[in-house]
């Protein structure tokens, strides 16, 4: 292995630490407790090392959101994977990325709410972020119904998951209603 080899394997490295470092500290803490000198105290090295790789702490929710992007669109797939038919596939679609944004509060926020400086809906989209739209639409396209775009129907669906894990986590709605909520949205919004 060449010294260039090893230097850029050391520097991937470095960022995975970095990454998996504000992501334990935003989960534990909440985001406003990632800054760039407690990561740099955590990962046990000096600010300049984190602004070599991260120009700040925006840079750092963009490798949250697109590791992120990559797990969930990994737990929809593979909750669809097992399940038999349309309905069964979006049902576990609904139920998987609920319990994704439920389980990773600091990392769902990342993706969803703060700004990691990325690209979403458009042509320069990172492409873990298409992927894990990607991995809704595969089971949603199927439901869409004859003469809707399945992006669009995907979009609409995608939104309806997104205000019940955002309103769930907030509190504002009755946790005894969260699995009726994922049927209704099942029956009524995909229809199947």
């Amino acid at each position: 292995m060449s010294v260039k080899e090893r230097k850029e394997r050391e520097r991937a490295a470095r960022e995975r630490l970095i990454v998996a470092a504000a992501r334990e500290l935003a989960e534990q803490q909440g985001w406003d407790a990632v800054t760039t000198r407690r990561l740099a105290e955590h990962i046990e090295y000096s600010q300049p090392v984190l602004y070599s790789h991260f120009r700040g702490k925006r840079e750092i929710i963009g490798a949250v959101a697109l590791d992120g992007a990559a797990e969930l669109a990994v737990a929809v797939r593979a909750a669809t994977a097992g399940a038999d038919g349309p309905r069964e596939r979006v049902a576990a679609l609904a139920r998987a990325y609920l319990d994704f944004a439920e389980r990773n509060p600091a990392v769902y926020d990342a993706i969803f709410q703060l700004d990691g400086g990325l690209a979403y809906a458009q042509e320069d989209t990172p492409e873990p972020l298409k992927d894990a739209f990607a991995a809704l639409m595969e089971s949603l396209a199927e439901v869409a119904g004859n003469g809707i775009d399945p992006g669009l129907f995907t979009e609409v669906f995608w939104a309806s998951l997104h205000g019940l894990a955002t309103l769930a986590r907030a509190g504002r709605l009755l946790p005894e209603y969260a699995e009726p909520r994922v049927e209704l949205l099942v029956d009524r919004l995909a229809m199947v």
